[in-house]
């Protein structure tokens, strides 16, 4: 399928006439679907908003569940970030089927490769993307999955998805920037069916994340969205759901957006904030500023390099549209270590609620904000949680453990120094009285 403008190169985008689609003249409108269970479009917390993204006839939608996901207020949070009291929300997205957020758009790009009578779907990947497209190809047996990923480049949590869902996973040398590339390659010449987020109909489907969040706020639009920043399809998504509301006239303001880079894969960040990239009507990425940056990489060799995995990206392939978001929605981008998100990812863990350290990147972003003064303590803000806790157990484990050796291995290499809200095992011999003595302890 065609993902870019054969005359300027831009990805494309899905665009509605309104006037046709007729969309509902008020948000509570979804309401009355809650009801209908039994009814798989409803059930769905991508296709319940059909009527948001009337691509496809609803007959050719392909469902799997996905959409169950929670909007919870984390007192917690609120606190270490800085926030008052009922001020900030986690959209918790590792409920998906896959364990991640992925599951959104790969919905909607999976009904429109099913539309079009696609048999083999194929995408590059750190992780997420590869068990979603697995898992849809091993539950609608419609297709047959091919996906590319770089060596040592995904945790075992995701690999061990897409390895038991049956999908011919191609390991190349290099990282997801190489896999990207050699998979848009593949696909063109064997006429796969690529569902990263290059494509358009991704996108349709990650916008649903924010229709979620109003329906979970009772239809209210919140001051800040904050997600982190990885290949920039949910600031992509994110942005074109809010200026589609507004301009059929379903809210009446938009959410500011904060993307959340980290600190060893920032190119937004180095981008916007510091070489001053905006959107510029559409031809960003063929500025001097983003051509030099991107020699400078070529230059020194340097590759993305994080413990929040699936954000470890240096070329986002939607870097235009996340532009554009951040045109719409007044948005800023920031940077945050390794330590940090992982401080943060301890926090939201403690709260019941784990998430993978990509997820944590929001979380440690807004407590950057709070105290730069961007974002105001008093104000309502949505951190988004990208993926579900046990896609990397392996950076959990470390920061709480008590194995030294461990914590440097897989956490020290990275930078990260120490473990400020480590959950730390007890150890103690097997006897019965020391048990109970440890408990009372530390009880």
């Amino acid at each position: 399928m065609r993902v870019a403008c054969a005359a300027c190169g831009n990805l494309l985008d899905v665009v509605y006439d309104w006037d046709r689609a007729r969309p509902p003249a008020r948000l509570d409108f979804f309401e009355k679907k809650w009801s209908r269970r039994f009814d798989p479009l409803c059930l769905s917390g991508v296709w319940r908003f059909h009527d948001l993204l009337p691509f496809a006839p609803a007959d050719r939608v392909v469902t799997i569940g996905e959409g169950q996901t929670l909007l919870q207020p984390s007192a917690g949070v609120a606190r270490y970030v800085g926030s008052e009291p009922g001020r900030l929300y986690l959209q918790y997205e590792g409920l998906n089927p896959s364990g991640s957020f992925k599951d959104n758009g790969m919905s909607a790009a999976f009904t429109h490769a099913h539309t079009i009578g696609a048999k083999r779907a194929a995408c590059a990947s750190t992780g997420n993307t590869s068990a979603s497209l697995a898992l849809y190809c091993a539950v609608t047996r419609l297709m047959k999955a091919v996906i590319f990923i770089g060596t040592g480049k995904i945790s075992y949590g995701k690999l061990s998805q897409a390895l038991d869902y049956g999908a011919l996973t191609v390991q190349i040398a290099g990282d997801f920037d190489d896999a990207m590339q050699r998979v848009k390659e593949v696909s063109s010449q064997l006429k796969i069916y690529l569902v990263n987020s290059v494509n358009p109909f991704r996108l349709e489907g990650q916008k649903t994340i924010m229709y979620r969040v109003l329906e979970g706020l009772r239809w209210q639009v919140p001051d800040w969205i904050v997600v982190p920043g990885g290949n920039l399809g949910n600031s992509s998504a994110f942005g074109k759901a809010f200026a589609e509301l507004k301009e059929i006239g379903l809210v009446d303001r938009v959410p500011r957006l904060a993307v959340i880079n980290a600190a060893g894969a920032n190119t937004l960040y180095e981008l916007f904030e510091r070489r001053g990239l905006r959107w510029d009507q559409g031809q960003p990425d063929k500025s001097p500023a983003c051509l030099e940056y991107y020699d400078e990489l070529d230059a020194g060799a340097k590759r993305a390099s994080t413990i929040a995995s699936a954000i470890e990206i240096n070329r986002p392939v939607n870097l235009n549209k996340c532009l554009r978001a951040l045109d719409v929605c007044r948005g800023v981008v920031r940077e945050v270590s390794d330590q940090d998100i992982l401080d943060a990812k301890a926090q939201v863990g403690a709260g019941g609620l784990g998430c993978e350290p990509a997820s944590a990147a929001s979380v440690a972003g807004v407590k950057l904000l709070v105290a730069e003064g961007v974002i105001d303590p008093q104000e309502l803000v949505v951190c988004v949680l990208t993926g579900h806790q046990l896609k990397d157990p392996t950076a959990t484990v470390a920061y709480h453990t008590t194995d030294q050796e461990q914590f440097n291995k897989v956490l020290g290499s990275r930078g990260v120094k120490r473990a400020a809200f480590a959950n730390r095992a007890v150890a103690v011999s097997n006897d019965l009285d020391e048990i109970l003595k440890a408990i009372q302890l530390y009880s």
